[in-house]
C-alpha cells in the first residue's frame, strides 16, 4: 500500500511543466487576463509584472502548503485571500522602495494582483490539497509563474516591436534604458494599433492560435509516433 501511495505522487518534472506548458495560465486557461492585456504594451512593464506574480505565487503555495492542516475548510477560501493580500502588499512595498519607476508604471495592476485567478487558483487547487508537499507546492508556483511571465514578455515583445517599430527594456531599480533597439524598416511600417487597448487583444489571440497549434502538432506526433511503436510491437509479436 505504501508503494502505491509513493508511486501515486505526481512527477516534480511534469508538475513544473503542467504551469508553464499544458496548462499555462494565459494562453491555454486564459487566467489573469487584466494584467496581460493592460501591462504588455510594454517588454520592462511585462517583465515586472510576472516577476511580480511569480514571487507572490511562490510565497503564497509555500505559506498555504504549510498551514493548511490548520484551516478549516468552511474559511479557507478567506483565509487564502488575507494570505495573499499580505503577500502582494509586502511586494508591492519592497517594489516601491527598490523598482520605484517599475512600480509607479505598473499602477494600480499591481494591487489587483491579489483578486488575480491564478494565485487564488493554484491555492485552492494545489497548495490546499493534503497530497502535494510544500516542495511540490514551490514547483507548481515556479512553473506556473514562469508559465505567466513567458506568456506576458512574449505579448509585449511583439506588441512593441510592431507596434513602434523597436524594443526596449529599462532597469527596474533604477529606471535608465539598458538596451534599446529600433528597425528603420519596421519603424516605417510601424502599426500603432497594439500599442492601444484593441492590439493588446488581437496580439493575445493571434499569439494563442500558435501556441495551441504547437501544442496540438506536437501530441499528434507524439501520438502518432507512440502508434507507429505499437504496431512495430505487435507486428513483432505475430
Amino acid at each position: 500500500m505504501e508503494k502505491e501511495k509513493v508511486n501515486n505522487k505526481p512527477n516534480k518534472l511534469k508538475i513544473f511543466l503542467n504551469g508553464l506548458v499544458n496548462e499555462n495560465p494565459a494562453f491555454v486557461l486564459f487566467l489573469g487576463m487584466c494584467p496581460v492585456l493592460a501591462t504588455t504594451s510594454s517588454f520592462s512593464s511585462a517583465f515586472g509584472m510576472g516577476l511580480a506574480v511569480t514571487l507572490v505565487l511562490l510565497l503564497t503555495n509555500l505559506i498555504i502548503s504549510l498551514i493548511r492542516k490548520w484551516v478549516p475548510d468552511e474559511i479557507r477560501i478567506p483565509v487564502f485571500i488575507i494570505i495573499i493580500a499580505a503577500v502582494v502588499t509586502l511586494v508591492q512595498m519592497l517594489m516601491n522602495a527598490y523598482t520605484y519607476e517599475l512600480a509607479q508604471t505598473l499602477g494600480v495592476y499591481l494591487s489587483i494582483v491579489v483578486v488575480n485567478c491564478i494565485i487564488l487558483g493554484r491555492a485552492e487547487a494545489f497548495a490546499s490539497k493534503p497530497e502535494n508537499s510544500p516542495l511540490d507546492s514551490i514547483i507548481d508556483a515556479l512553473g506556473n509563474g514562469l508559465g505567466f511571465l513567458f506568456a506576458v514578455v512574449i505579448v509585449s515583445i511583439f506588441r512593441e516591436i510592431i507596434g513602434t517599430g523597436g524594443l526596449a527594456f529599462a532597469d527596474p531599480f533604477s529606471g535608465k534604458i539598458l538596451f534599446a533597439w529600433k528597425s528603420g524598416f519596421l519603424e516605417k511600417y510601424k502599426i500603432t494599433l497594439f500599442t492601444q487597448n484593441s492590439g493588446a487583444f488581437l496580439m493575445l489571440g493571434f499569439l494563442t492560435a500558435a501556441f495551441v497549434a504547437i501544442q496540438n502538432g506536437v501530441k499528434a506526433r507524439k501520438e502518432r509516433k507512440a502508434k507507429e511503436e505499437a504496431e512495430k510491437l505487435e507486428g513483432g509479436q505475430l
